[in-house]
């Protein structure tokens, strides 16, 4: 009975983009499935539209932490419960969507984190994302007082308190570590469900060797 939204943010993703929207359609009847065109200059939303979303445009690339709140902001606005946050990208399966929710409502949980490795997995990053994902699991799990595996998983499912929350305090890029910190500093109860995530199919990730060493600066100087 609670009304969902799932947040979907994308930046020149209209290969995959489609096939993410109709997925969590269907996994969701009912719902307000939500692409958030960060400045594409693609077919991005028309992909989008063409699958049957609700296309916010941004006026201009504002980065993942900007795009993923102006879809809470959206969510929040339009009455919603809970919301899903799932990539554009296709690495996000959205047959993996109802073990989120499940997991939300079993729980007790405001925020349940999609991880790749807290169960059985054939999931294997390159060896020096493998250092820093680990890195982050611990360093956040310390913070946080209580185990947690896949701190740089930005696929989640939200109630709406901890949506509010994240609308006000989500970080401009990198947001998923310390969006944990921050969640649980205020108090809010996070879990983990174990859950499949696919290699990209097509396009790059926006974190390369330079990138990838900004990111853990600017992330371990953010939790810190």
């Amino acid at each position: 009975s609670s009304r969902l939204v799932a947040l979907i943010p994308a930046l020149n993703e209209e290969r995959a983009v489609g096939d993410v929207a109709r997925g969590a359609k269907e996994q969701l009847p009912g719902a307000d499935v939500v692409v958030i065109d960060d400045g594409s200059t693609d077919g991005t939303a028309a992909a989008a539209r063409a699958a049957g979303a609700t296309v916010l445009q941004l006026p201009c690339n504002l980065g993942i932490g900007g795009a993923v709140q102006a879809g809470l902001l959206y969510a929040l606005e339009q009455g919603a419960d809970g919301v899903v946050r799932l990539d554009g990208d296709g690495q996000h399966p959205p047959d993996q969507i109802p073990r989120l929710l499940r997991t939300l409502e079993e729980t007790g949980a405001d925020f349940v984190v999609g991880s790749r490795f807290a169960g059985q997995t054939d999931y294997r990053p390159p060896l020096a994302r493998q250092v820093g994902i680990g890195l982050f699991a611990r360093v956040v799990s310390l913070l946080c007082r209580q185990r947690l595996t896949d701190a740089t998983s930005g696929f989640f499912a939200a109630n709406r308190a901890a949506a509010a929350h994240l609308a006000e305090t989500y970080a401009a890029d990198f947001p998923e570590v310390e969006s944990l910190v921050t969640l649980r500093r205020a108090g809010y109860r996070i879990a983990e469900t174990p859950v499949r995530m696919d290699p990209r199919e097509h396009g790059r990730s926006s974190i390369g060797s330079v990138q990838g060493f900004y990111y853990v600066l600017k992330v371990l100087l953010a939790v810190v």
